[in-house]
């Protein structure tokens, strides 16, 4: 008979020391985000295979545990025996929107706007602002020199 609700190991990473807790951790482990390439190399399976029979892998992580090699180990031979049917767990995508209330700065007319290009002889170039800005580096001044007293 095939289980197929059984969740795979979690994987249990070490809990950062803070300052708040005296530089003495709250707990020992915590459980983290995957398990790390060392380990699921060191359990004798890729990180391909390790995704495709359900285990998360975080590349970030660096630290071998030995309590996960062997969590990961008694997965695998659950896997293999017929115990459990896994799920695979691909790589988590995570997407970003950018925020369509704020305009790109110089493709839209308001944009165009907050940076000067909407004066005529200027429209169509960034050439004046980059001469400005050399200028000013030249003369060792701060870019709002020209527009707020008191610029060296």
């Amino acid at each position: 008979m095939v289980a197929k609700n059984v969740e795979p190991p979690k994987p249990l990473v070490k809990v950062p020391l803070l300052r708040k807790y005296g530089g003495v951790p709250p707990r020992e482990k915590r459980v983290g985000r995957g398990f790390s390439v060392g380990e699921v190399k060191a359990a004798g399976i890729t990180v391909r295979e390790a995704r495709l029979i359900g285990l998360y892998v975080d590349e970030r992580r660096k630290s071998v545990y030995e309590e996960n090699v062997a969590a990961i180990k008694e997965w695998v031979e659950k896997v293999r025996s017929g115990e459990v049917e896994p799920e695979p767990r691909l790589p988590r995508v995570e997407v970003v929107k950018r925020d369509l209330s704020r305009p790109f700065k110089g493709k839209t007319r308001s944009g165009r706007k907050g940076r000067g290009l909407l004066k005529l002889k200027n429209r169509y170039t960034h050439h004046y602002k980059w001469k400005r800005k050399h200028r000013e580096r030249l003369l060792k001044k701060r870019h709002e020199a020209k527009r707020h007293k008191g610029g060296d």
